[in-house]
């Protein structure tokens, strides 16, 4: 199984896991939260990342860790930066709601499959919706695979 690590922007962090949780209760222990404080240096926000990422591989069952932030080149993600290694551990910016659900519902596949369904449902979660009634909107049409679509 993977561990999620959130680091964001005070209370988004937070309030993500715990829609997490509202969705998946028997995901708390393997998603970690971290909201980045406005009144705290970059290093300490980084030393709590790196404790919370040792919380999460010290138990054996955890294959890899993927980290999720909410804007690139903001401090959570300057930090995960930091933090992530790329074989262990991986780092996806730009995090949302269906991103995050996705990545709970997949956690037991591989890293690299867990990345590429994390991308795929946080994009897949962003669309405008038409004011017209639902059997008159037009279908979407996606550029992924057509297997993409499957949760």
């Amino acid at each position: 199984m993977n561990a999620i690590l959130l680091i964001a922007h005070a209370p988004l962090a937070n309030a993500l896991r715990q829609c997490a949780l509202h969705v998946f209760p028997d995901c708390g222990a393997a998603v970690t939260a971290i909201d980045v404080q406005p009144n705290l240096s970059p290093d300490e926000t980084l030393a709590a990342a790196r404790i919370a990422m040792e919380q999460l591989t010290a138990a054996g069952h955890v294959q890899g860790v993927l980290v999720l932030t909410d804007i690139f080149g903001a401090t959570p993600s300057n930090v995960a930066q930091k933090l992530v290694d790329g074989v262990a551990s991986r780092l996806i910016t730009g995090v949302n709601l269906p991103m995050l659900l996705r990545s709970v519902s997949y956690r037991n596949e591989p890293l690299d499959t867990l990345v590429s369904r994390a991308v795929i449902g946080g994009t897949q979660g962003v669309m405008q919706v038409a004011i017209t009634a639902p059997q008159q909107q037009p279908q979407r049409n996606h550029d992924q695979d057509h297997n993409d679509h499957q949760q």
